[in-house]
């Protein structure tokens, strides 16, 4: 059966963000990708110039009308980032709600954008619109620690706490939470960065169980961008493959993200030449180049199960 994904999320003309590092992995993968471009941007904005358009949310109505009034509007699973306008955001959340009608079973997976490391980067008025209106719609859900925070007014400073917010998460609607980064320390040391991720599943005799990870992931001292969307397509990935089984989907998730950063670490700092800082340019995803990792990756990084109760 194919499966298809609906991703409305930033695009760029060149290097790798939203769509563009969404969109070639889940193909590869399998899967068939609608995209919808948020913004069209030249380079995405950590370079020095970039130019480009920002879609209208009166713009991306009249493109889903074109799908609908084909009646081609049937889709597996819908992928959202970045979003820095409520107008749009809502128009967002008003496409899930008919797809969602159309289809039951269809699954969201929502990473939702608004800042890291204690900033927003979006307007704050995005978000009550996530909190009330697109957090409760959301099947997987892949905030940051500060994301995390946002959605639940709680802060996270030790491991029960990340699980106490995951949980108050779940009871926002999402079956599936994923913080995809914190400041928790590692227990290998500062050179880690702990992520943690819980799903329920309902059983066939309708209880509920629920499984707890936590992984150490190799931390790497450069700025990609790009990364966060990648993750999340994974996650969309993998989770499909393994349903019931979250620490196998994100072992796999987040090997393919150690995979694509090593290559594109080689890479830019060849380019750069020895003693040099690689250009946000050269540290470009080697998204292309990982075809054979995204495919079959080799799992490198694995995860503890913290916790599995029913």
């Amino acid at each position: 059966m194919e499966c298809r994904v609906l991703s409305i999320q930033s695009h760029v003309v060149r290097g790798y963000v939203g769509n563009k590092s969404a969109t070639f992995p889940l193909q590869v993968l399998g899967f068939e990708v609608d995209s919808i471009n948020s913004v069209q941007f030249s380079n995405h904005t950590g370079y020095a110039h970039w130019k480009g358009q920002v879609l209208t949310a009166e713009e991306l109505n009249v493109l889903y009308e074109g799908i609908k009034l084909n009646k081609v509007n049937h889709y597996d699973y819908i992928l959202t980032g970045y979003s820095r306008d409520t107008s749009f955001l809502e128009m967002v959340v008003d496409i899930i709600q008919e797809l969602k009608k159309a289809n039951p079973s269809l699954v969201y997976v929502c990473d939702p954008v608004m800042g890291d490391q204690g900033a927003m980067y979006v307007p704050e008025n995005l978000l009550p619109v996530y909190k009330d209106k697109v957090v409760p719609l959301a099947d997987i859900l892949t905030p940051n620690q500060f994301e995390a925070e946002l959605l639940t007014g709680r802060k996270i400073n030790t491991e029960e706490d990340a699980v106490e917010v995951m949980d108050l998460l779940h009871k926002m609607g999402p079956e599936t939470v994923v913080l995809t980064s914190t400041d928790l320390p590692s227990k290998h040391g500062d050179q880690f960065l702990v992520a943690l991720g819980s799903q329920r599943t309902k059983k066939a005799d309708g209880t509920n169980t629920n499984q707890k990870i936590c992984m150490d992931i190799p931390k790497v001292d450069a700025v990609f961008v790009g990364t966060g969307d990648l993750f999340a397509a994974m996650l969309l990935a993998w989770t499909h493959h393994h349903p019931k089984d979250l620490k196998a989907a994100c072992e796999k998730t987040v090997s393919v993200m150690h995979h694509v950063i090593k290559r594109t670490m080689t890479y830019a700092n060849e380019m750069a030449g020895p003693g040099n800082r690689p250009s946000p340019a050269q540290l470009e995803l080697r998204m292309v180049q990982s075809k054979a990792d995204i495919e079959n990756p080799a799992v490198v990084v694995h995860a503890k199960v913290l916790q599995k109760s029913s």
